[in-house]
């Protein structure tokens, strides 16, 4: 006969994650990847990836991972109950929670969530329905909670370089026909001049300091994104919004640079507040080639305040700071993060 079940009280059972580690050093980030959840707000699903992340002190063998999940089921629910999703706000919860509950000097958490929204074509303003990535990530120490607010879009570019080489040929063909120069100049500025084009792929992200009463809204990033590209692009398109897409792109030329230093712009000026309190920016910008195998790539990342001084002098700042090295900063001025970089 087998022995009964043991149903007497478990309280004798060790805490093995709270014990005493074999090697006694701490580590800067252990913790959870890969979750996933669906979320439902207003009719809108989104479906989100999350990591989570707690340092460990040096006198803890393990963090306990169940609490994780827990205060990410909790965090979740709170978002649902009051009807918005600001995926920077839901890590921020979960980062304060983390940090709590595992009793570590410092949380990190990272949403990535992707979600559907209904926007008109530009000519014939049909619904189409695009999907569009947020991000949202939150480091919290004592010191409060350091957020980024991300987005990412992809949109069209036209390269400028082709469109300049094409532009030469015809306007040699048509002087070659007989055009003289005025003519030929009011022929080109109504024709629009053909060049090669790339579907792009734009990221941004913009951090608020703790304790920054700045809101970050992700639809104006998502605008400022699709703007800097050549044009805006659509899932349903009648013949009239294909054309003013491509008419639009043509009329507007860009490189990848051209997109990056774009959203850089767009950040300083609507966001001057955040440039005098630490904010943080990064763009990036990936284009997927048509006339080539590559793909190309910009991107550009730093403290607001030193690209607006960037902007106004024209001078190339030494040392342009990661999201890891703003996220981690030991205070607004980054005093110990500049420091470390010289």
């Amino acid at each position: 006969m087998p022995p009964a079940l043991d149903s007497s009280p478990r309280s004798h059972v060790p805490d093995v994650q709270a014990g005493l580690p074999a090697t006694r050093i701490s580590l800067t980030r252990v913790g959870v990847t890969k979750v996933e959840k669906v979320i439902r707000v207003q009719g809108n699903l989104y479906f989100a990836g999350l990591e989570c992340f707690v340092d460990l002190r040096p006198d803890q063998a393990g963090a306990h991972m169940s609490r994780f999940e827990e205060v990410v089921n909790e965090a979740i629910d709170a978002v649902v109950a009051h009807e918005s999703l600001r995926a920077e706000e839901l890590a921020a919860g979960i980062a304060e929670q983390v940090r709590q509950r595992q009793a570590g000097l410092r949380a990190e958490v990272t949403i990535e969530a992707r979600y559907p929204e209904t926007v008109p074509t530009p000519q014939t303003a049909n619904s189409t329905q695009e999907i569009y990535v947020l991000f949202g990530t939150a480091v919290a120490s004592e010191l409060g909670t350091r957020t980024v607010t991300g987005v990412q879009a992809q949109g069209m570019t036209a390269c400028p370089c082709a469109q300049e080489l094409v532009g030469a040929r015809a306007r040699d063909r048509l002087a070659a026909a007989g055009y003289d120069p005025d003519q030929i100049d009011e022929i080109i500025s109504c024709v629009p001049v053909a060049t090669h084009n790339q579907r792009g792929i734009g990221t941004l992200h913009v951090g608020c300091p703790e304790n920054a009463e700045t809101t970050i809204e992700a639809r104006d990033l998502l605008r400022i994104v699709e703007s800097s590209m050549s044009s805006e692009i659509y899932e349903l398109m009648k013949r009239a919004d294909e054309r003013s897409v491509v008419e639009k792109a043509h009329a507007n030329p860009r490189f990848v640079e051209d997109c990056v230093r774009e959203m850089i712009r767009q950040v300083a000026e609507g966001y001057p507040e955040l440039a005098a309190n630490g904010g943080f920016v990064m763009a990036r910008q990936e284009n997927l080639e048509t006339i080539h195998r590559h793909n190309v790539v910009a991107e550009r990342s730093g403290d607001l305040a030193e690209i607006v001084r960037e902007l106004a002098t024209a001078e190339h700042s030494r040392h342009h700071r990661s999201i890891r090295e703003w996220l981690t900063a030991p205070d607004e001025s980054g005093r110990a993060a500049d420091q470390s970089a010289k």
